[in-house]
């Protein structure tokens, strides 16, 4: 992660709701933090990253190392969707077969101590895009930025899950597919409020048209430029992929729609440019077509513009279900965040996007 100083992502002061004995925190690092111990030495200052609407992330700034926690957020309803231990775990089997995970610090299981679980992890030193560009970029610079990221995606979807235990154990076979639509569908219903809209012919078109699974492989489940980071000396180079909270073993596909739902394009409408949370209208940016016919290349997929379909849907739906969590939790007052006063608009625009892709799957237009 970056610290408060580095461009893309400041940090800010934490949050009243979001604040934790940092004391205590200390404390558990100082006796469980052997590695590092001799850097994590008094009280650190605390910082809060704005970025993200999931776990919680912070920067504890010691005076000779920084370090990132993170933790469930407050009122969290869905314990299996901040799964502390499991991100550390993930993370830390990764390393030595993927060179774009951060080093782990320590889990702390003991609930006690800030009121959760939460991880440590060291700071990787660099840039997070974010909206726009912190610096500029030439179109040629911006699509070599765009097949770096590719590489990324490619080199994860490529590692051997069956030679790594703690890796494979993450997998449950064949019908991830299904599970997925099933599992998203059941979270949307829990997660309905009374504006929730009527959402049944597009799940019906999801179950009706969910594909076998292309492959098992490891996948992130949020894979976007703003979970990556750059490295400080060369812009085009991703050094860091965060985030890994929805990590798993299952078909790669549905990680490149997860990922292309988020990839806003210059020609798309007003108020799906509300959306954009990366660069991704620059001049040169891929469009989220190139990417997949690249992605489809690189790793031998053949794929018709129909049967992407259902992953551009399905991507956009788990955006959704993603967005309407939040609006529960702040429909219900379970957050103060005024951020997430957006969320409940923007679940009622993905229901129109989501039925226009259907729509225009059913007249034989191209997606």
């Amino acid at each position: 992660m970056v610290s408060s100083d580095d461009a893309g992502n400041p940090a800010k002061p934490v949050r009243d709701e979001d604040a934790f004995d940092v004391e205590a925190v200390a404390a558990w690092l100082r006796t469980n933090a052997t590695e590092f111990v001799h850097d994590l030495v008094g009280t650190p200052e605390v910082r809060q990253f704005p970025g993200g609407a999931s776990n919680l992330t912070y920067l504890l700034r010691y005076p000779t190392r920084d370090v990132i926690l993170r933790r469930p957020p407050t009122g969290a309803k869905a314990k299996s969707a901040h799964d502390m231990g499991r991100e550390f775990r993930i993370q830390s089997a990764l390393a030595p077969v993927f060179p774009y995970v951060a080093r782990m610090v320590g889990f702390c299981q003991d609930e006690s101590v800030i009121g959760s679980e939460f991880y440590v992890m060291e700071k990787l030193e660099g840039t997070i895009l974010r909206r726009e560009l912190p610096w500029p970029l030439s179109p040629d610079e911006a699509s070599a930025l765009c097949a770096n990221a590719l590489d990324v995606l490619v080199a994860l979807h490529s590692v051997d899950v069956a030679a790594h235990p703690e890796l494979a154990s993450l997998g449950r076979g064949e019908g991830y597919v299904a599970r997925q639509v099933s599992g998203w569908t059941d979270r949307f219903a829990r997660a309905r409020t009374d504006d929730t809209g009527d959402w049944s012919d597009v799940v019906a078109w999801i179950e009706a048209n969910q594909p076998d699974d292309v492959a098992q492989r490891l996948i992130h489940n949020d894979f976007r430029l703003d979970n990556m980071v750059l490295a400080p000396d060369d812009h085009l180079r991703i050094i860091g992929v965060l985030d890994w909270e929805m990590a798993t073993v299952g078909d790669p596909l549905t990680d490149l729609g997860g990922m292309l739902s988020y990839w806003v394009e210059a020609g798309d409408d007003e108020f799906f440019q509300l959306f954009r949370r990366q660069p991704t209208t620059e001049p040169g940016m891929w469009t989220r077509t190139e990417f997949v016919e690249r992605y489809c290349e690189r790793m031998g997929f053949e794929l018709t513009p129909e049967q992407w379909r259902f992953y551009e849907v399905f991507g956009l739906f788990r955006l959704a279900v993603i967005a309407q969590q939040i609006w529960y939790r702040y429909f219900h007052k379970q957050t103060t965040n005024e951020a997430y006063a957006v969320f409940g608009p923007a679940v009622g625009y993905l229901e129109t996007r989501c039925r226009s892709l259907v729509s225009a799957g059913s007249t034989g237009e191209s997606a």
